[in-house]
């Protein structure tokens, strides 16, 4: 399985209007920059079997972004095992259940993503810092108890970007 990890983009700050952390939106600037990513994302030619995304609206608005150019093969679901706080071994659970060759996309949040690609690509302590609309692609050799594989990419949005031009 190629499980492909995509981090929300810029979304604004909480504010007196906006409390409740689950409702914060993409920025324009979020918005043109995972439209310009996901033209990146095109470009190396993936294809979706799955893309599952966190139950919060700036993951979701990211995930919607990137399924309008690059289609997947099955509608988008939302899995609150993707949320900051969700359960990796229910999440892990859920992926051992699609096909081996499944291209699986995932949108979500830090430190939950970083802490996933540490845990999947080391026996030992990892730290992985993925930016905003940073994009990372592991091949998974297992994936229970745990997911384990291999790191095969690691690209900030300025990477992606310049794969769109």
């Amino acid at each position: 399985m190629d499980l492909f990890i995509l981090r929300h983009g810029e979304a604004g700050r909480s504010s007196t209007t906006v409390r409740d952390d689950s409702k914060r939106t993409l920025t324009v600037e979020g918005e043109k920059e995972i439209k310009e990513i996901s033209k990146g994302i095109k470009e190396l030619g993936i294809e979706f079997d799955y893309i599952f995304t966190s139950p919060l609206l700036r993951a979701k608005q990211t995930a919607e972004l990137v399924s309008k150019i690059i289609v997947p093969k099955n509608q988008i679901k939302e899995l609150d095992e993707l949320k900051p706080e969700g359960n990796k071994l229910q999440l892990y659970n859920k992926l051992s259940n699609l096909k081996q060759d499944s291209s699986v996309l995932i949108v979500g949040h830090e430190p939950y993503l970083s802490e996933l690609i540490g845990e999947a690509i080391s026996p030992g302590e990892c730290r992985v810092d993925l930016k905003k609309a940073g994009f990372a692609r592991i091949r998974i050799t297992n994936s229970l108890p745990k997911i384990k594989g291999e790191l095969r990419w690691l690209l900030t949005p300025k990477h992606l970007k310049k794969m769109a031009r």
